[in-house]
């Protein structure tokens, strides 16, 4: 299980709290007003900040001062976070090399594997910048089920995709997520995602991270806040 308990971090002028538990292999949308900080609490939990009060921990063990690649997670980002000098078999061996030494055969057949999975067969040898924006998020998915963590987050890493592939790129996350039996954290400016991909959502807003609720119960019944958000 992840735990915050009693976090508090700073954001500018403005502050925010979290109080709340998530269990192992639950879908999770994390919903909420510009700046209230939901991308803010993704790197707490990812390990990129450290929050000023409170713990974080996932089973048992504390990670509040753990080192974003010593934490249980995989992120996926807008920009997909790919190396464009490198193909994409390169790119992904870092997920298994992180000192960059090239992929042994065994390694390489997982690769190849991976990308298999996600629709990318054929494709190793291609650099980032040869793709479209649903074969970056592809290869993105491939890195997360090489990297195998029980805890997946996304920061709309499908933003800039039209509905129908972005529907499609979730459909494919949820999968992934499903086989690894993952915790996975959405963040989304839009219900309709939150509908489609999650069980509960996490509503950021008013400095406060609230504990997760039952997905169509919030939205179809929104607290103030929720509401003005939504109009």
């Amino acid at each position: 299980m992840l735990q915050l308990d009693g976090v508090e971090i700073g954001m500018g002028t403005e502050q925010l709290r979290a109080d709340l538990s998530l269990h192992p292999g639950a879908r999770v949308a994390v919903l909420g007003p510009s700046g209230a900080g939901k991308s803010t609490l993704l790197d707490i939990i990812a390990g990129f900040r450290v929050p000023d009060r409170g713990h974080v921990s996932w089973d048992g063990i504390d990670l509040t001062d753990a080192l974003p690649q010593g934490r249980p997670v995989s992120i996926l980002f807008q920009d997909g976070n790919l190396f464009p000098h490198l193909t994409l078999a390169r790119n992904l061996g870092l997920a298994l090399r992180p000192d960059g030494r090239r992929p042994d055969a065994a390694s390489r057949a997982r690769i190849e594997a991976a990308l298999d999975r996600v629709g990318l067969h054929g494709l190793g040898d291609r650099r980032p910048g040869t793709l479209s924006g649903g074969q970056m998020g592809r290869t993105a998915l491939a890195r997360v089920l090489l990297q195998d963590r029980p805890v997946l987050l996304l920061d709309e890493p499908f933003a800039a995709l039209g509905p129908a592939l972005k529907t499609e790129m979730l459909a494919l996350v949820g999968d992934v997520a499903a086989e690894l039996g993952a915790l996975t954290l959405l963040v989304t400016h839009d219900p309709a995602d939150a509908r489609r991909f999650a069980e509960s959502v996490v509503l950021v807003a008013e400095g406060v991270a609230h504990p997760p609720a039952e997905t169509d119960r919030l939205l179809d019944d929104p607290p103030p806040a929720l509401r003005a958000y939504l109009g």
